[in-house]
């Protein structure tokens, strides 16, 4: 019996045409000066912290508190103009899945496991009607490290449910390697679904315990229920 859930948001949950992306690349322009800030990095599966940090570093600019503080108000107002500006939308079979997992008899904990920063984590979900649906999370101002995110998310997880949490009750559900892999960190099980930047082919050597196109193709009441 599942009785946490904990989804990744970019490519799982929702697509969003390259709003965090756009808004990236818009914050670093106008607070640091830097055009190209975000060329050839790739962003799939990362965490805001550890892209920042990357960044800054690349161009010799220290990754400080205050710079990640600049950073961030801007990043977080350009979001939200990205979002509204792009035709994004919520993934095939999300919504039903929420609704699914709200009617089970033993309701689990559903959650977040994002790279996001909470509040960018916010103005996405809140953008699409999705945000409360969640009650607990982990989140890219956590640590720059997806598995300690991922051990955030359980602990968080963990105490709002009665007694001990135990691994073969915590799901995992991304749509990117590195999400399998902080599954793993955690001894979670996995559903890895294709609706992000990885195909079945690139998704199935490692090993996640469901895998499918899209959540239409597997029912929450058979993975949770």
């Amino acid at each position: 019996m599942i009785r946490l859930v904990l989804f990744d948001i970019d490519g799982t949950l929702i697509y969003t045409r390259g709003a965090g992306t756009k808004a990236f690349a818009r914050a670093f322009a106008t607070q640091f000066g830097l055009e190209n800030a975000t060329a050839g990095v790739s962003f799939a599966g990362r965490t805001d912290s550890s892209l920042v940090h990357e960044c800054l570093t690349r161009h010799q600019i220290e990754p400080s508190p205050e710079n990640f503080r600049r950073f961030y108000s801007a990043y977080v107002f350009f979001l939200d103009h990205f979002l509204h500006e792009l035709a994004g939308g919520v993934q095939p079979g999300v919504q039903q899945w929420i609704d699914e997992l709200r009617s089970l008899p033993h309701q689990p904990v559903v959650g977040l496991l994002t790279g996001n920063i909470r509040l960018g984590a916010e103005i996405k979900l809140r953008h699409f009607g999705l945000w409360d649906a969640f009650a607990v999370g982990g989140y890219g101002d956590d640590s720059q490290d997806r598995g300690e995110i991922a051990a955030v998310a359980r602990q968080r997880g963990a105490a709002l449910l009665p007694g001990t949490l135990r691994d073969e009750e915590v799901l995992v559900v991304g749509d990117t390697t590195r999400d399998i892999a902080c599954g793993r960190a955690i001894n979670a099980r996995v559903l890895a679904v294709a609706t992000g930047g990885h195909p079945i082919e690139e998704l199935r050597p490692h090993s996640p315990d469901w895998l499918v196109e899209n959540l239409t193709q597997l029912s929450a009441t058979e993975v949770c229920g």
